[in-house]
């Protein structure tokens, strides 16, 4: 009997910032926690402008107007 692995796509449904550290929950409950120095827009960002953010793609990525940032869910976890 062979078991089929289900593949799917990691989905961000919320985004919040210490002051070094980007936080991305994800839907399956998982957390990712990653330093603000691996992208240096955000870095320079102001808080105002980090609260800025929207979901893209159904949440398979995290968008910066304000800064011209994107950033995938899937490269934050290739990242760790």
């Amino acid at each position: 009997m062979s078991t089929l692995a289900a593949k799917y796509e990691p989905l961000a449904v919320d985004v919040t910032f210490t002051d070094s550290s980007l936080r991305v929950v994800l839907a399956d409950g998982r957390e990712v926690l990653v330093p603000l120095e691996w992208f240096p827009r955000l870095r320079q960002a102001t808080p105002e402008q980090l609260s800025h953010w929207r979901l893209i793609g159904g949440g398979i990525g995290i968008h910066w107007e304000e800064v011209d940032e994107d950033i995938s869910v899937e490269s934050l976890l290739a990242l760790r």
